[in-house]
């Protein structure tokens, strides 16, 4: 598997952009379906005149990265579920007034958030301390499959520039298939899909991006490594998360399918307690996660 990886390295920074199956990977049967994004540069943010635009998305600021993987979809809800059947462990109810929540019902059984839950939605109703206790378990299944891996935790959450410079694909516009949100590109409150402000979608039925990457925008929120800013003033310039030593916030991406459309764009970013205590509870119900990995 190290050849593997240091060949998917070289291909990813050989081919950038071009969504190519020799990037893909897969280190164990739990483990998602990563894809190599090469090393690049980018404009991080969105600039003044950008419609829907926040204050927390500037300054604008130049950001250089290190090649990487990155979860070709969002941890599905068979996949979460999988974790919990396996571990036993019991995140706590995103929605604690509803009494909505992931739940184990005795050991080796447990049970999605809603009685009828697709296995390839996306694995929403989790805080950001449900997708670090996801990812350190892949981590040892991944050190189990690969001895060669040692002690190292290679998975880990995206950065926020990581997550954004993958959402955009090389593109500078709102969306990374244009400026205006379109017809059936995503799916929020206004983006001309079938689930617009119904549902949730399977995260295949959207168009891959021009890393190959699916759902970046719409469908459910997705958590980052970041502790939240607001703004960009003092943000790292190598892709690494900016984190702090005391941080209840984190930064959340994407947007989600009861959203309005400036909310799904590559560069919004809203902020979101860790143990999913927000008062608007849009944002712990309709959070997931996708799973980064580092590249050698």
């Amino acid at each position: 598997m190290k050849f593997r990886i240091a060949a998917i390295l070289a291909a990813t920074l050989l081919l950038g952009a071009q969504a190519k199956p020799e990037r893909t990977f897969q280190e164990c049967p739990e483990c998602p379906q990563v894809l190599g994004i090469a090393a690049g540069k980018f404009l991080m943010g969105s600039p003044a005149h950008e419609p829907g635009r926040f204050d927390s998305e500037g300054p604008q600021h130049v950001v250089t990265l290190k090649a990487f993987a990155l979860a070709k979809y969002p941890v599905t809800s068979a996949e979460f579920l999988t974790f919990l059947n396996v571990t036993g462990y019991q995140p706590q109810p995103c929605n604690p007034l509803l009494g909505l929540g992931w739940r184990q019902l005795h050991r080796g059984q447990a049970a999605t958030p809603t009685d009828v839950e697709p296995p390839r939605w996306p694995a929403v109703c989790l805080d950001w301390k449900d997708a670090e206790a996801f990812i350190a378990w892949i981590n040892t299944r991944a050190r189990a499959a690969h001895p060669e891996i040692g002690n190292r935790n290679p998975y880990r959450l995206p950065s926020e520039a990581e997550w954004e410079y993958a959402a955009r694909a090389g593109t500078h516009s709102s969306r990374w298939w244009g400026e205006e949100v379109g017809g059936g590109h995503a799916n929020c409150n206004g983006c001309g899909s079938k689930w617009d402000n119904q549902l949730l979608g399977a995260v295949d039925e959207f168009d891959l991006n021009p890393f190959g990457l699916s759902g970046m925008l719409g469908n459910a929120w997705e958590w980052t490594a970041d502790c939240w800013h607001p703004s960009y003033v003092g943000a790292p310039a190598d892709g690494r998360a900016w984190t702090d030593s005391f941080c209840i916030k984190h930064a959340i991406r994407g947007g989600a399918w009861n959203n309005v459309p400036i909310f799904v764009r590559s560069a919004a970013r809203v902020a979101a307690s860790e143990d999913g205590a927000d008062q608007d509870y849009d944002y712990s119900t309709l959070t997931g996660f996708r799973v980064a990995r580092d590249l050698p």
